[in-house]
């Protein structure tokens, strides 16, 4: 297997997560430069992981061929005319989400890219692994036909992007309803880490629902979820031969036969067990229904699906692999998460609109 090698744009939060991986997967990736304008940061960064970085666009695009791949990891903002330059260049891209801000950003970088722009969206949530073992539950058959999803995992973009795999839905009309409530919290972690002393902050929920002709979703969250201590995600995904709800699998073996199972992390390194401490997936029913493509690397379930997109994109970019998050799927879940904040914010129900990426349906 050969080494994946990518240029990184962008030097924050997000774009630590890929330097990460590939410091955790030196054999399957290698960072080969990173954009940061910032002159201090980028000296900082050589520092801490030993990656060269260059100040402009042009230094970073002065040997494509020394790379697969660029990540984009810039602001939502930025992201649609950094992606347009890169395709000009015929550099293949691996955008961070989402790749554009609101509906006109969407539509004018969809409608300004070349058919043969290679871009691809790194929506990893459909990878992380106990989402990537519902949907392939979801997808098996054993649920019969999936028409009901309730999803509290993950914000706007990430949440619908998940409902749309778990509903198997594309690009069908949407019809939206929401509102938001706050409600006071006990202040827990962040990305700066530990709270330092009590504090109650306001929590912001969203709860909607979008029904898709016949299938009906409930997107409910709050950001909260994400670090808190006391606030855990909850997926339900029901189909008529059975249902999901966490961790629990029910079905009907047949009419007069239920078995009710359970979605089993499969993690070593624990009670003894000398394997190293990494995820290597996740059973159910005494079958494998997600196996980690990164293991044995000691990664988290969100690095796990990155690294994910990462494998992907190597194949996509350099081996001519198949499509696996289009800018057009990804332009859809930004524009339902759109929707859904305008419907919560208005309490007024909304309907999706046809779109220009939409001719991928």
């Amino acid at each position: 297997m050969s080494i994946i090698r990518f240029g990184i744009i962008g030097g924050g939060w997000r774009a630590e997560f890929y330097l990460r991986i590939a410091a955790a997967l030196p054999e399957r990736f290698q960072v080969h430069t990173i954009l940061v304008r910032d002159e201090e940061k980028g000296l900082a960064i050589e520092a801490k992981w030993g990656i060269p970085t260059v100040r402009t666009i042009g230094q970073f695009m002065s040997r494509p061929e020394s790379f697969d791949f660029a990540v984009l990891a810039v602001p939502r903002t930025a992201a649609p005319d950094m992606i347009r330059i890169l395709a000009e260049r015929h550099i293949p891209v691996l955008a961070e989400t989402p790749p554009a801000a609101d509906l006109e950003a969407l539509s004018d970088l969809y409608r300004t890219l070349s058919e043969k722009a290679k871009v691809q969206v790194a929506e990893q949530y459909l990878y992380q692994p106990m989402h990537a073992a519902r949907i392939q539950l979801a997808r098996s058959g054993k649920l019969g036909d999936v028409s009901h999803v309730q999803v509290s995992a993950a914000h706007d973009y990430h949440g619908v992007s998940l409902i749309r795999q778990l509903l198997g839905i594309g690009f069908e009309q949407a019809v939206i309803s929401g509102q938001r409530f706050s409600a006071p919290i006990v202040q827990g972690p962040g990305r700066q880490g530990d709270p330092r002393s009590e504090a109650k902050v306001q929590s912001e929920q969203r709860l909607v629902t979008l029904r898709f002709g016949d299938k009906l979703a409930v997107y409910d969250f709050t950001y909260d979820q994400y670090f808190s201590w006391i606030r855990r995600s909850r997926i339900l995904v029901r189909g008529h031969k059975g249902e999901i709800v966490d961790t629990q699998l029910s079905y009907l073996q047949d009419f007069a036969t239920p078995i009710h199972t359970e979605l089993c992390r499969v993690d070593t390194g624990h009670n003894g067990n000398l394997e190293g401490y990494y995820h290597r997936g996740v059973m159910a029913d005494g079958e494998w229904v997600y196996r980690n493509p990164a293991a044995p690397a000691r990664l988290s379930d969100d690095e796990i699906a990155i690294a994910t997109s990462l494998l992907k994109m190597g194949s996509y970019a350099t081996d001519n692999g198949p499509s696996f998050y289009s800018l057009a799927e990804a332009a859809q879940d930004q524009y339902l998460a759109l929707l859904m904040g305008q419907a919560a914010e208005s309490g007024k129900t909304v309907t999706t609109e046809r779109q220009v990426w939409m001719m991928e349906e």
